[in-house]
């Protein structure tokens, strides 16, 4: 019985930890706010709690309900895409500004200013949709029915062990950040990989469906 289950609880495990711990615009985002130690808490259950909702829609069809409105996904890319172009442009006005600021100077944010953008990070994601939807859904088809409840029950785990993880443990590399070249570095990074992001999904959107 332990094995029936552990074994599509490890396998939706692996999967969810795959597709959240890329480096990508949200964990960027989390690492900055765990860095800075603000409203960590908050933005972890938001993040985990999203992805919850998502795999357990997968786990249950939702994504061949997705598939028949192509739409809707153009229209995430699209948004998503202009959502990583802003912040992408403001991190590299920030990288180039004159103010070098320690982690120490960094102006606080209010809770309710740091939750939505924790949400546009995480709603305005094409690949939430595409990996927690359709992803993850069309993976627990191939896991015997009784079992997709478990794998479902594993990818939740993956969620909720890396996002603690990379907002809490970023309180190491706090002695890195004491130095205001390392937020520069950083705000370089973040820069590059929205502005990345933002220009692959416009490309894969505008290329003709086949």
């Amino acid at each position: 019985m332990m094995h029936t289950i552990f074994t599509p609880v490890f396998t939706g495990f692996c999967l969810g930890a795959s597709a959240i711990i890329a480096i990508g615009a949200q964990n960027v985002f989390i690492l900055r706010q765990g860095l800075k130690r603000e409203h960590i808490l908050p933005i972890i259950l938001l993040c985990a709690g999203v992805d919850a909702v998502m795999i357990t829609l997968s786990v249950l069809g939702v994504g061949h309900v997705v598939q028949t409105v192509p739409y809707l996904t153009t229209a995430l890319t699209y948004g998503g895409a202009a959502f990583l172009l802003w912040q992408g442009l403001q991190a590299l006005r920030h990288m180039m500004s004159h103010n070098h600021l320690t982690l120490e100077d960094q102006p606080p944010q209010s809770l309710k200013k740091v939750m939505m953008m924790t949400c546009g990070f995480t709603l305005l994601n094409p690949h939430l949709y595409l990996d927690t939807v359709l992803l993850m859904g069309s993976v627990s088809l191939t896991q015997p029915e009784a079992s997709r409840p478990y794998f479902g029950l594993g990818a939740i785990m993956a969620s909720f062990v890396w996002f603690p993880l990379l907002g809490y443990g970023a309180a190491i590399l706090k002695p890195i950040f004491s130095n205001p070249l390392s937020w520069r570095i950083l705000d370089g990074l973040t820069a590059l990989i929205m502005l990345t992001l933002a220009g692959t999904l416009i490309y894969h959107a505008a290329l003709p469906n086949p």
